[in-house]
């Protein structure tokens, strides 16, 4: 072995000292050597960092404390920050990755995975695609994306009698196919990829930074703000908070007033009108919670169909903090089965709930409920592994149905589907796309965009986290691990605009734990982080929530004039930042938070604020906004897009604003009531409709 081999292997053994978890033992070379092979541009840069810091000679036989100082000198340098996160992972991640040996420093810190097969989940399996439906015949309706508004609405028209045609860009996933735990590429985490889709060939997105430059960003990364490609979409892999929006949510603009420079408003629309069609998804779904309304509900229809996931130490001490504080806790409502429920089992209580298919299939989305019943009609018609590549309309700019691609092994083929309604459900991104890529000469910007809205007030949620560590164990080894929450800063908070609901977080990965749980001022190498990982994996407790962000209509999603994807088609272009409002929002639940864990006992807390930045990758929304007049918004009360009769969208476009909880029970509200809108203007309009 050459000298400057052994200086490297000399390096990663002080990067990672620890008796246990030190690098021969974690098998850290060889990962490290599988990294640096398949990334040679972060290679090179690890070997030119690696040559400057033998530069004042080789290190073999050096000291430990020699060695550490000269590596301290390239502490937070990027190249010792790349290697020392590799080392990272080889010991923290799933051993299937290499690295980690039998799961030891999973044992070393009390992370237990809870998973029938072992670590590594189910072994790696390739789902077999269903056949392709016959595109030739007409359909009442198709629905453009099987996430949680295409899922449900597809469903209701085929469960209503009407012949509906699904398509979905991405595959039939379950935990057979697509549960197999790769802790590193995960919708989660999806640090070197995801396990659902847009696959890498599908093309990047131009991500244009604060700074006008332009990048170009894969599918698997946060700059993409990828939602999941698969039957399900996120539903399939969520965590499933199932909350109602606050009923000031709706009203933010007549509450608060407008901020400058943004395009805050209100919803044509308010809770009351969406109460009916919030229990209608909890119950056709299955939402476990508690029973009567959760504190920030006026009123609701009917009790949850199941009792909450069980409580731990964590819920216990944050509500005697709570109780002390004056502020109301409740229990996150989860679409999730705390009991059998819907011919399915319930929740095994996995350590690796979220960014992952479920292993008893009690995670409840639209892919294992309403589209599973629809198809056993027999009027529910999907079409997996198919894009649909513009919305087609005649020569007087009616729509008449979706121009459709796909792709197998040998070849590539096209068709065009008729259709009386067209429902876009494709995400805030790729709904607005479809729309500016279906221009017509009447239309000549895109579908619904005379007005230059589409596409507009993209936003998301920015998320500030709170961390506190505590001398007891506190932080549960089971899943899901959100367990307690208080919505009384949604509103109310003096000089804030909106607010945020808080709640403690779903049980962390260790590596996740390493990248977000570590105090900021510890070196990520060495002996200090190992014995942190070891002495306070279980005596961590997060709290964060989903901020309601101000929209801004620079933050946006437009056509690029030079970048297409491998159809040819213009790729996104994203690009904006949040509105300051929402950093200030952010900063102040962030401070709400901190008090929290500090009441709670926490003998150190910790947080940074977040930074302005687009806000696109969780819960993306708003840029098909739903309002009272063409000049204001793209859809009408009804989600059906102006000067259309029947195009419609039923995704978390249609949000004026996001609310201050996770959006997916609202997205299913808007869905089922947009379901019962085409059903009765089809039932009104039997012209609509062919024999």
């Amino acid at each position: 072995m050459l000298v400057a081999e052994k200086s490297f292997l000399r390096m990663l053994d002080r990067i990672a000292p620890d008796p246990v978890l030190g690098s021969v033992a974690m098998g850290v070379p060889a990962y490290v050597a599988k990294r640096m092979e398949a990334e040679p541009v972060a290679a090179e840069t690890i070997r030119i960092g690696f040559r400057s810091l033998c530069a004042y000679g080789e290190f073999v036989e050096a000291s430990d404390a020699e060695v550490d100082g000269r590596l301290s000198a390239c502490d937070r340098t990027p190249w010792f920050e790349t290697l020392t996160h590799w080392v990272a992972e080889a010991i923290y991640a799933d051993p299937g990755n290499g690295g980690n040996p039998d799961g030891i420093s999973w044992k070393e810190i009390g992370y237990e995975h809870g998973l029938p097969e072992g670590p590594d989940g189910p072994p790696v399996a390739v789902p077999v695609s269903p056949p392709r439906p016959d595109f030739g015949q007409h359909f009442d309706a198709i629905v453009i994306g099987a996430g949680a508004g295409g899922g449900v609405v597809a469903s209701e028209l085929a469960l209503g009698g009407k012949r509906v045609l699904l398509i979905e860009r991405g595959r039939w996933l379950d935990y057979d196919h697509g549960g197999h735990r790769d802790h590193l590429r995960n919708h989660r985490y999806p640090l070197y990829g995801h396990n659902t889709g847009p696959d890498a060939d599908d093309g990047p997105r131009i991500h244009v930074t604060s700074d006008g430059i332009e990048h170009h960003v894969a599918t698997h990364t946060v700059a993409y703000s990828s939602n999941a490609a698969c039957v399900g979409s996120g539903t399939l892999v969520y965590g499933g908070q199932a909350w109602r929006f606050h009923p000031d949510d709706f009203r933010m603009a007549s509450r608060y007033g407008i901020p400058a420079a943004s395009s805050l408003t209100d919803w044509p629309i308010g809770y009351a009108e969406l109460e009916p069609w919030y229990t209608r998804a909890e119950q056709m779904l299955g939402v476990a919670g508690p029973q009567g309304p959760l504190p920030h509900e006026p009123a609701r229809s009917a009790d949850l169909p199941m009792p909450s996931m069980p409580q731990y130490e964590t819920a216990r001490i944050l509500h005697q903090a709570a109780t002390a504080l004056g502020i109301s806790t409740t229990q996150p409502p989860l679409l999730v089965n705390s009991v059998p429920h819907d011919g399915r089992n319930a929740c095994i209580e996995c350590g690796s709930c979220v960014g992952f298919p479920c292993p008893t299939d009690a995670k409840n989305g639209t892919q294992n409920t309403m589209i599973r019943r629809a198809m056993a009609s027999g009027r529910l018609l999907v079409a997996t592994e198919t894009i649909a590549d513009r919305i087609v309309t005649d020569i007087e700019g009616h729509v008449t149905g979706v121009s459709l691609v796909w792709e197998d092994a040998d070849s590539r083929h096209s068709a065009n589907a008729t259709a009386n309604n067209v429902v876009l459900s494709a995400g805030a991104i790729e709904s607005a796309r479809l729309l500016l890529l279906s221009a017509t000469e009447k239309e000549p910007d895109g579908l619904g965009n005379n007005s230059g809205l589409v596409g507009r007030n993209l936003q998301g949620h920015t998320y500030p986290t709170a961390f506190g560590l505590f001398d007891d164990e506190v932080y549960a080894r089971k899943g899901p691990g959100v367990t307690i929450a208080t919505t009384d800063f949604a509103h109310g908070t003096p000089g804030i605009v909106g607010g945020a609901m808080l709640a403690d977080d779903f049980v962390m990965l260790p590596i996740i734990f390493w990248d977000a749980a570590l105090p900021q001022w510890m070196p990520r190498w060495g002996q200090a982080p190992h014995d942190f990982m070891r002495a306070n994996f279980r005596r961590l407790i997060q709290v964060k929530g989903p901020v309601h962000e101000i929209p801004n209509p620079d933050c946006r999603v437009e056509l690029h004039p030079n970048v297409t994807d491998k159809w040819g088609r213009p790729v996104a272009r994203l690009s904006g930042v949040v509105h300051p409002e929402t950093i200030r929002t952010a900063a102040a639940m962030l401070e709400r938070a901190e008090e929290w864990l500090a009441a709670a006992g926490a003998k150190v807390v910790w947080g940074d604020p977040p930074k302005p930045r687009l806000s696109a990758y969780q819960h993306q929304a708003g840029t098909c906004r739903m309002g009272t007049a063409p000049t204001n918004s793209v859809t009408d009360i009804n989600g059906r897009v102006w000067g259309h009769e029947n195009l419609f969208v039923a995704d978390a476009s249609l949000h004026p604003t996001n609310g201050a909880f996770n959006p997916v029970l609202t997205i299913m509200a808007l869905a089922f009531r947009c379901a019962d809108h085409l059903l009765n203007r089809l039932e009104d309009r039997p012209d609509l409709e062919r024999s």
